[in-house]
């Protein structure tokens, strides 16, 4: 895991799937946190051939985050918060 909690890991755990994948996240937590502190390791692979990417801006700015959300379209993991139940494919 790349991502490691520092503090609030007390707050109410929600549920969502990342490619058909059970994970687990906190209330509060944006998209990509939730994503990458549940093990997802990338968000996508560049166009470019450099490898995989997981955010570079992280303020909704670049085009690193695109995910699809069942019932939302493309969102940007870092500027979305994760809800309870949501499905979450990568881009």
């Amino acid at each position: 895991m790349r991502l490691h909690r520092l503090r609030d890991a007390d707050r109410p755990r929600i549920a969502l799937t990342l490619d058909g994948q059970a994970i687990e996240a906190q209330q509060g937590d944006t998209l990509l946190t939730a994503l990458l502190a549940g093990g997802a390791g990338h968000l996508r692979r560049s166009e470019f051939g450099d490898g995989e990417r997981a955010g570079f801006c992280l303020m909704g700015a670049c085009q690193d985050c695109w995910v699809a959300v069942e019932g939302l379209g493309r969102v940007r993991a870092c500027a979305t918060l994760a809800e309870a139940g949501m499905a979450v494919k990568r881009g």
